[in-house]
């Protein structure tokens, strides 16, 4: 079985950008999932996302497997965002700005709908929040690794 991860917008912003503090906690994870044979997979969404301010010519497409948007995915995506769009009316604590529903509800759909997408990885606290009301509902099939927490510490080794 192959294992893969679905790596978000946030995540290559960070990575990419030697200046931002969490720069080396995403090249830590990246050069983590290359060691031990995970397939680093990057949506279609995600690069257009990323094209909003970076270069597409930026991204490390050598390592990488892009994942069109499908029909599957579109599916799931509407059921995901139906679940946030009800939850999100419910809390005080609301998922904002209201267009990160969608979007995360794209990303998640693709790492759903894939057997082998054991982690979505991000820095965006609104998807981990989004994430987590999605499991009392549609228990999504994946886990979110957020890079806040050194890669070290989520999988607990301390050879990092």
């Amino acid at each position: 079985m192959s294992k893969s991860v679905l790596l978000d917008t946030s995540f290559f912003i960070r990575m990419l950008n030697k200046e931002d503090s969490l720069h080396l906690s995403a090249f830590s994870y990246y050069k983590y999932f290359l060691e031990n044979q995970f397939t680093l997979k990057i949506s279609t969404i995600t690069i257009a996302e990323y094209c909003v301010r970076g270069r597409v010519s930026d991204l490390p497409f050598k390592d990488l497997r892009i994942v069109p948007f499908n029909y599957n995915h579109a599916v799931r995506t509407g059921e995901f965002a139906n679940v946030l769009f009800i939850k999100n009316k419910k809390i005080e604590d609301k998922l904002k700005p209201r267009f990160i529903i969608p979007n995360d509800s794209k990303l998640f759909a693709q790492a759903d709908v894939d057997e082998f997408t054991q982690y979505f990885v991000t820095s965006d606290t609104s998807s981990l929040k989004a994430h987590s009301m999605l499991k009392t509902e549609l228990n999504p099939n994946f886990e979110i690794i957020d890079i806040h927490l050194p890669c070290n510490e989520f999988f607990m080794r301390l050879d990092l």
